[in-house]
C-alpha cells in the first residue's frame, strides 16, 4: 500500500516536473541552457526522500511493535512479583500465628496447663507433640519464606531489567519521531 501511495506521488512529481521542463522549453530562448540535468537531479533527490521515508516508516512500526512487546514483558514481571509479594505476606502471617501457637504450648507446659487428675485439658504429651508439629510447620514456613523472598528478589531485579530495556524501546522510538519532524 505504502509503495502504490510512493509511485503515485513519485509519478505526479515525474509528470509535474515534466510538465515544467515542456513549459519551460516553449517558453525559454533556445540561448537559455539546458535544464534537463537540474530537473534530473530534483527527480533524483525527490525519489531518495521519498525512499528514506518509506524505510523510516518501517522502522516506527517495527520499534513501536518491539515497544509492546517489552510492555507486555513488564506486565507480567509486575504481575509475578505482586503475586510472590502476596503469598509472603501470607506465609509471614502464617509464621506469626504459628509462632504465637508454639509460645503458647511453651507456656502451658511450663506452668503446668495440661491435663489433670479430673480430665480437663490435653495430656503433657498431647501438648508436646502438638508443640514439636507446630515446630516442624514453623521450620517449612521459614523455608518457604526464604525461597520466596528470593524468588521476590529476582522478580525486583527482572523488573528493573525489563524497565530499562522498555525505557531503550521508547527512547528509540522517541528518536526516530525527531528524525522523521520535518524541517523547518
Amino acid at each position: 500500500m505504502r509503495r502504490t501511495i510512493g509511485a503515485v506521488v513519485a509519478a505526479m512529481l515525474l509528470l509535474a516536473g515534466w510538465s515544467v521542463l515542456r513549459a519551460q522549453t516553449r517558453t525559454a530562448p533556445p540561448a537559455e541552457p539546458d535544464i534537463m540535468p537540474a530537473l534530473l537531479e530534483e527527480v533524483r533527490g525527490l525519489r531518495a526522500a521519498l525512499e528514506q521515508m518509506s524505510s523510516a516508516g518501517a522502522r516506527v512500526q517495527l520499534a513501536l511493535g518491539r515497544l509492546q512487546l517489552q510492555e507486555a514483558r513488564v506486565n507480567t514481571t509486575v504481575k509475578r512479583l505482586d503475586e510472590a509479594r502476596t503469598r509472603l505476606g501470607q506465609l509471614q502471617l502464617q509464621e506469626a500465628d504459628t509462632q504465637r501457637q508454639v509460645a503458647g504450648f511453651d507456656a502451658a507446659l511450663k506452668d503446668g496447663r495440661f491435663k489433670s487428675p479430673s480430665g480437663e485439658g490435653p495430656s503433657r504429651e498431647e501438648l508436646e507433640d502438638m508443640r514439636a508439629d507446630h515446630q516442624r510447620r514453623l521450620a517449612q514456613l521459614r523455608t518457604d519464606i526464604q525461597r520466596l523472598s528470593a524468588e521476590e528478589s529476582v522478580y525486583a531485579t527482572d523488573l528493573a531489567s525489563e524497565q530499562a530495556r522498555w525505557t531503550e524501546f521508547n527512547q528509540r522510538l522517541e528518536d526516530l519521531e525527531r528524525a522523521l519532524r520535518p524541517l523547518k
